[in-house]
This record gives C-alpha cells, sequence and structure tokens, in this order.
C-alpha cells in the first residue's frame, strides 16, 4: 500500500460529495503504475467494503508448456494477492473519519488459493475491524470459469498499520 494522502492524489476536501469511485480510479490511472498496467478497476466503494478488479490478460498468465492448447492459461497467484492486499488497505480508509489523512502500510498478508483462475479477478474486501493503529480486512478474490460459473480462487486476511493525521509537506 502506498503512503498518499489527500493532495498528493488529488482528492478535493469535499471528496465526500463527489465520485470516490472515480477520484480512486483516476489515482490508480495516473499514479499507480503497477496496479495500472495490470488493468485494475474500482468496481464498488462502501463502507467497511472495497470492490477491484483485474481483466485476464495473457501477460499476466502461468503458461505451461505442456497444458496443451485447449486450456486457457491461469492467471498467476500474484496478481490475486496484489488484489488481496490492495483491497484490504483501500477499505480500511473506508472506516476512518478522515480516509485520506492516513497512511496505511501493510504489516501482514495471508493468501490462501483455492482453486486457478482463468478468468477475470474481482476482489472484495470487508474490514474486520480498525483499532487506533491497526486494521484487519477479510478479501475473497472470485474469477468467472470458461463455462461463466463465478467461483472463490484465493481468500485473505490483512493486517496494516494505520498512520493517522498523516500528510507529505
Amino acid at each position: 500500500m502506498s503512503d498518499e494522502t489527500p493532495d498528493s492524489i488529488g482528492i478535493p476536501a469535499a471528496a465526500e460529495d463527489a465520485d470516490l469511485e472515480g477520484f480512486l480510479q483516476a489515482h490508480i490511472d495516473e499514479s499507480q503504475e503497477f496496479l495500472s498496467w495490470l488493468g485494475t478497476s474500482v468496481d464498488d466503494i462502501g463502507a467497511g467494503t472495497m470492490t477491484l478488479s483485474i481483466p485476464y490478460d495473457e501477460k499476466l498468465t502461468n503458461v505451461r508448456p505442456d497444458s496443451g492448447s485447449d486450456r486457457r492459461p491461469d492467471m498467476h497467484g500474484g496478481v490475486a494477492a496484489t488484489l488481496i492486499d490492495t483491497a484490504g488497505g483501500l477499505a480500511l480508509r473506508t472506516e476512518l473519519e478522515e480516509p485520506f489523512d492516513a497512511s496505511i502500510a501493510t504489516i501482514n498478508l495471508n493468501v490462501n488459493y483455492l482453486r486457478p483462475a482463468t478468468g477475470d479477478l474481482c476482489a472484495t474486501a470487508n474490514v474486520v475491524r480498525v483499532g487506533s493503529s491497526v486494521g484487519v480486512s477479510e478479501i475473497t478474490v472470485e474469477s468467472t470459469t470458461e463455462d461463466g460459473e463465478t467461483k472463490a480462487v484465493a481468500t485473505g486476511q490483512g493486517s496494516y498499520r494505520v498512520f493517522r493525521g498523516v500528510t507529505d509537506q
């Protein structure tokens, strides 16, 4: 997670009245090169929750030489882990009184892979708790199979250090 503040990501003071999803998407597109390169989209933001997605792209797969040409390559597990980390940390901001007047850093990340992902990835994070200095989120990553069924492909939990009242000067 980055240590960005409202001024450094261009969020106006009245962000609560504006389209938060749009602001966050613009920040990813303009300032987060890795997330932008992955094609990360902000799908939903709510109190204590965040949903991000990354579309299937062969450049993000595990290419297996012996898999045969009839099987679509699996998305790399690191892509799912990135979604778990990013969505979990961003979801914490929705529970803060001043969501952009804080820095958040990952202190522990646990990822459990359930099955191969062969389609778009969608991660939904839910805040478990935000204390005075540490927050915890639980995250599920889903993918649509080639036959159109959506299944959980990974679950995770992130613990994050919350630095309140931090601004870049």
